[in-house]
């Protein structure tokens, strides 16, 4: 017999598919309204009924397929280099002063791409998982894993969106805002009839009224919220980000992974524009280490490694801290003929203590 407790998590889990399967009705039905009662039993040209459903079932297919792809997708987790050994896990449960774990995160963490930390300077260590943060990486408490490149989790999807769906979720959201705008646009002059009782008096006008209403709705929400992920898109930053700027070793800082514009889009939608308007996969990158655009501040350390853009002028401008001679780049966002600016922390950091971070 199971435990009591396993069937309660079992009922939690079943309830969190709700706020998807709403979606799931909604889309359902407005597919029945729009193709059945508008398109079907009340426009009336026959060219400009083909040409609403031709548009209509791109855009319908477009939407469905980024949408399960945002859903189903699985979140990335941190590989196994990130993990603590079952012998360095153990030593870092035995060890109650703070100095002495200091010295265990450092040692495992000196060679590993980190270049943030917690507030307080302290290596990002998630002691649910066990293991050391990637760069830009969260624990997700609905999820109980930690996520690369973590933006939110999103009841409306049941997932977490992260480094490895998070260009589906930006398309999804763009594929349901054109959805909801050319219903919208398309039901317009219908619903007008509507209200000058210029439509025959059949069921098909009220889903023609309520069809419209959902539509213009949603596209007010969706045009929103679209509009806000493009803009973290054009500043490289999570949503996570946005309210808690990451903090590298001369303090936070919420331009950190920011390298233009043009770049910042390739990272999520990737370099081959074939791909931009397909959800297929085609981000930059392994959701571990990212390039950034800062340069280390600490003039003594002597190991340097690749972590930074070429435009490290206007790094220097932002950041006045001593540069050093770096090697070049093997990013793909940085391969560009020049020798690129790119750094690692280095062993010197600032006192390191296990800090709880969600």
């Amino acid at each position: 017999m199971a435990p009591s407790g396993s069937r309660s998590i079992d009922c939690w889990r079943v309830l969190y598919w709700i706020p998807m399967l709403f979606i799931c009705l909604i889309v359902a039905w407005s597919y029945y309204a729009y193709v059945v009662q508008l398109c079907i039993e009340t426009v009336e040209n026959m060219g400009e009924k083909i040409v609403y459903l031709l548009l209509y079932h791109g855009l319908f297919i477009m939407f469905v397929w980024s949408y399960w792809q945002t859903i189903f997708t699985k979140p990335m987790n941190p590989l196994k280099e990130f993990h603590l050994s079952h012998p360095d896990k153990e030593l870092l449960e035995r060890e109650d002063r703070r100095e002495s774990q200091q010295e265990i995160l450092r040692r495992l963490a000196k060679d590993l791409p980190i270049y943030t930390f917690t507030m307080s300077g302290a290596v990002r260590y998630c002691d649910h998982c066990h293991l050391l943060k990637p760069d830009r990486c969260h624990h997700c408490s609905a999820c109980n894993k930690c996520i690369l490149k973590m933006d939110h989790h999103c009841p409306w999807v049941n997932n977490c969106v992260g480094f490895s769906n998070y260009k589906f979720f930006m398309l999804f959201l763009a594929y349901s805002l054109l959805y909801c705008l050319f219903v919208t646009a398309t039901d317009l002059q219908y619903f007008i009839q509507f209200w000058t009782n210029g439509l025959p008096d059949t069921q098909a006008k009220f889903h023609i009224m309520f069809l419209f209403f959902a539509a213009s709705t949603f596209s007010v929400s969706l045009a929103f919220l679209f509009a806000y992920h493009c803009w973290l898109v054009c500043k490289n930053r999570s949503t996570l980000e946005a309210f808690r700027a990451p903090a590298f070793q001369h303090g936070p800082d919420k331009n950190g992974f920011s390298l233009g514009i043009n770049k910042n889009f390739q990272q999520v939608f990737g370099d081959e524009k074939k791909y931009w308007p397909l959800p297929v996969f085609s981000s930059i990158g392994d959701g571990c280490s990212f390039p950034t655009c800062l340069v280390n501040p600490d003039p003594e350390q002597p190991s340097l490694s690749p972590v930074h853009n070429s435009s490290i002028k206007s790094a220097e401008e932002s950041h006045p801290f001593p540069t050093k001679t770096l090697r070049e780049s093997q990013n793909q966002l940085l391969s560009n003929g020049q020798s690129e600016d790119r750094v690692k922390r280095g062993t010197s950091n600032p006192a390191l203590t296990i800090e709880k971070e969600t």
